[in-house]
């Protein structure tokens, strides 16, 4: 039998919030977007789904790549790649754009192409990285596409792997804050080259072009960009008290701009939110229906705490729902993953969260699951002749100090 989409409603309410958090932000960038790098709820969003030019800030995927080969043996720190001549024309001193002057036909350890690659963004060291996996720009760049899907970057194309302009290279905001999350996330001993504050390669001493590095706000990576496309643009992250947060600004018209809107943000974002979790780990956030089970219904759980970042000294009111594809088939596994729970702040996505089952169903004797398979069906049919929607169902909550009163409550 086809299931149905159903959507499980759920109301998550503090306090009322006196004033929006948010609308009493400003910045000249014509995108922006400031995430919490834990749990990736959205703090600030200036045209976050829009597609944009991402210039060098591409080297962030690219570095992604080569971490992964690492991680997965394919590749260690002192292999050699060679510097082609495609590498040092297109990407060395000659081209005019940023290198880390790589010698033509020499032969450079991988750790040390990361650096030139994350430091001095170097377009060399990229396409010496590419051409090294991948043996053209061409065959990694799809290599880059795969991965970009893999990691959760849906609206993101690349073409080159080191952010030459080119009208198929484009990204959003909010991928690239995924993208960012990632690799912090997955890759904790690499990370750390983002935020080295110089390399010298060939006797040529660079500093780190990410100027939050030198701004005494705990920052520690990743990259930035600028193309005539672009504008400045920069990805960065920062740790205050053990709160990270990630910020993408981009399309801003000098330096000096980049510098100061991206600091802004990040001191905004670490001055008016605090952490609050709305459930413990193991607690149930709601549950989902199950079609010829021993139980009509599953609870579902988060694989830890839900957390989301929220204005300081201020509730916030927010909306939820959890969406899956249901009923669930008996039998059901404890541990699948099966749904996601979706929060809004004032209409907008803030944080998605995984779902999985808290325990296992079984499959329901003979006349349960011919009483299950009889409401379904009536329900089909309902549907079809009178063009209805799936019926939906609704689970009202409440998160904060006065919790206990109303979790499990039923609405009509």
């Amino acid at each position: 039998m086809p299931k149905r989409k159903l959507l499980y409603a759920l109301l998550l309410c503090c306090a009322a919030l006196p004033a929006r958090a948010a609308e009493s932000f400003q910045t000249i960038a014509p995108f922006a977007l400031l995430v919490d790098a834990e749990t990736g709820s959205v703090l600030f969003d200036r045209n976050a789904d829009k597609q944009m030019a991402p210039a060098s800030t591409t080297k962030i995927l690219t570095a992604e790549i080569v971490f992964r080969e690492i991680r997965e043996g394919r590749l260690k720190l002192d292999d050699t790649f060679l510097v082609s001549e495609n590498a040092w024309r297109s990407g060395g001193a000659k081209s005019g754009g940023s290198t880390m002057f790589a010698a033509l036909n020499s032969r450079i350890p991988v750790v040390d192409l990361i650096q030139g690659l994350v430091v001095q963004s170097g377009n060399d060291a990229a396409i010496a990285l590419a051409e090294g996996i991948s043996g053209s720009e061409d065959s990694f760049a799809a290599l880059m596409n795969r991965r970009a899907r893999e990691i959760g970057m849906a609206h993101s194309e690349f073409q080159n792997p080191w952010g030459r302009g080119d009208p198929g290279q484009r990204v959003t905001p909010r991928d690239m804050a995924t993208l960012a999350r990632y690799v912090i996330h997955t890759y904790p001993e690499f990370y750390r080259y983002f935020g080295e504050r110089e390399f010298t390669w060939n006797k040529v001493r660079q500093l780190n072009r990410n100027p939050l590095l030198a701004m005494n706000i705990g920052a520690d990576g990743l990259k930035t960009g600028d193309i005539a496309e672009s504008g400045y643009g920069l990805v960065g992250s920062a740790v205050q008290d053990g709160e990270r947060l990630i910020v993408v600004v981009n399309g801003l018209r000098t330096a000096k701009d980049r510098a100061a809107e991206s600091f802004k943000l990040l001191s905004w974002g670490f001055r008016n939110f605090e952490a609050r979790e709305l459930y413990a780990a193991g607690e149930p956030v709601g549950s989902a229906k199950v079609f010829g089970g021993d139980a009509s219904s599953v609870p579902l759980v988060a694989a830890g705490p839900v957390k989301l970042l929220v204005p300081r000294g201020s509730g916030d009111a927010l909306a939820g729902r959890i969406t899956y594809s249901g009923p669930l088939q008996a039998p059901v596994a404890a541990g699948a993953l099966v749904a996601e729970l979706h929060v809004t702040r004032d209409g907008s996505d803030v944080l998605t969260v995984p779902l999985k089952t808290a325990s296992a169903v079984g499959v329901g004797s003979l006349p349960r699951r011919a009483l299950d398979a009889g409401w379904e069906l009536g329900a089909t049919l309902i549907r079809r002749n009178f063009g209805r929607p799936p019926a939906q169902a609704a689970e009202a909550a409440r998160v904060g100090p006065t919790a206990d009163a109303a979790k499990g409550s039923k609405a009509p």
